[in-house]
């Protein structure tokens, strides 16, 4: 038997004299109300009640127990109460993990508007670019971009952002512009040092990225930003996501080059969260709203 609910059951007894009306007010039938203080009086070697036909009353042990019962229940009721609530009441600390530059760039700009619509939720944005385990780093969810590997985290899909091959008018002008990716291995490539679908050697085309081609370069970095600004400065070719070189495009400063062979798919921007079958409010809102605030407005 459960003991909190037998508990509770002796001191609704207790206060109305019968295990009927214990069990009425409860919700259970007066046999499994009698279970209970049974169950009870059966774990501690005790009568808690003398019983006639007409009334329960309280023996020595029964009044002692009472007390105790009477000061432990309150504290249990608000323990849940409390844990109840942040499942329903978006409140808390949300400790967040999102990567470096699309963290600064679309999540960032989203939070005073998040923390207007939930003002007793405090996040923790933390922008990182190496992907931290959420459990073992006590993170409540992560954006990733990429494949997804196997796991037990619940994920939700964001939305998608292209990969593209850029390089500056100015050192196209110089170097030109190669039009097969078996070119590239003539350019300077630059290189994201945590992707495996790139490193200082090679390149992957194609979709499933089954096509590898060599490169060679004299910049690898493990940041997005740090790419773009080299490249836009003229150093070199860069093969970075939409969401990284789309305001560069649109101002002219990199220019995207049409090659033979199919940028990689990127694999989707994805929302974790550790799987729980009624996550905590907190992590439900903040879910909810970012997809609802990636459909209105793509990275």
């Amino acid at each position: 038997m459960d003991r909190i609910t037998s508990m509770r059951v002796f001191v609704r007894a207790a206060s109305a004299g019968s295990l009927s009306a214990a069990g009425r007010h409860l919700g259970i039938s007066p046999a499994m109300a009698t279970k209970h203080v049974d169950a009870l009086e059966t774990r501690l070697g005790v009568k808690l009640f003398h019983r006639s036909t007409r009334r329960l009353s309280l023996t020595e042990a029964g009044s002692n127990y009472l007390d105790a019962c009477q000061r432990i229940l309150p504290d249990i009721e608000e323990a849940e109460a409390e844990a109840s609530s942040l499942r329903t009441k978006a409140s808390g600390l949300l400790r967040m993990n999102v990567p470096l530059s699309f963290g600064a760039r679309f999540v960032a700009p989203l939070m005073p508007e998040f923390s207007h619509r939930h003002p007793e939720v405090k996040v923790e944005l933390g922008l990182s670019d190496t992907q931290l385990d959420l459990i073992t780093g006590g993170w409540d969810l992560a954006v990733r971009i990429g494949r997804l590997a196997d796991s037990p985290l619940q994920a939700r899909r964001l939305g998608d952002s292209a990969m593209l091959v850029c390089a500056a008018p100015a050192y196209l002008d110089q170097r030109g512009i190669p039009r097969r990716v078996a070119e590239l291995t003539q350019h300077n490539c630059l290189s994201y040092s945590l992707s495996a679908m790139q490193d200082s050697k090679s390149w992957a085309f194609g979709r499933k990225g089954e096509i590898r081609v060599p490169i060679n370069g004299d910049l690898v970095a493990n940041n997005g930003d740090a790419l773009l600004a080299a490249a836009v400065g003229g150093q070199g070719v860069i093969y970075q996501p939409h969401f990284i070189v789309g305001s560069a495009l649109d101002r002219g400063e990199l220019i995207a080059l049409e090659l033979d062979k199919p940028p990689v798919e990127l694999g989707g921007i994805h929302v974790l969260y550790p799987p729980d079958r009624r996550p905590p409010a907190k992590v439900r809102v903040m879910v909810d709203y970012l997809a609802e605030q990636f459909a209105k407005s793509p990275p």
